[in-house]
């Protein structure tokens, strides 16, 4: 058996990371302050901190601030996370094509 590509493997970790998912998918629409993510996106704002600074870490997000008062931030997806865009959409296609409405209730009784 061909053993498991360890680039792979890490990919899947960052990507299967709860909330990451949703995160990438809410960037793919273009740059975002902080608190519009927070509104867009079912996560506390600790948690989302936590997620977008693990991402810009990775490489993945870009934060960007800008000295007005108050301060502005802003985050958006690196090249390296833009290059993520037809895997997040290939993703979708298949939930779309695969995962039921019913299967979506159930997972939240």
């Amino acid at each position: 058996m061909e053993n498991l590509c360890p680039r792979f493997e890490k990919a899947m970790v960052l990507l299967s990371t709860r909330w990451v998912g949703l995160i990438l998918f809410d960037l793919l629409k273009g740059t975002k302050r902080f608190s519009e993510m927070e509104a867009d996106l079912p996560i506390s704002g600790r948690l989302l901190s936590d997620r977008l600074k693990m991402l810009e870490k990775e490489g993945i997000v870009t934060r960007d601030i800008y000295s007005e008062f108050p301060v502005r931030i802003e985050y958006s997806l690196s090249e390296k996370g833009k290059a993520l865009a037809p895997v997040i959409q290939e993703i979708q296609n298949w939930a779309e094509n695969y995962i039921s409405l019913d299967e979506l209730n159930e997972n939240t009784k």
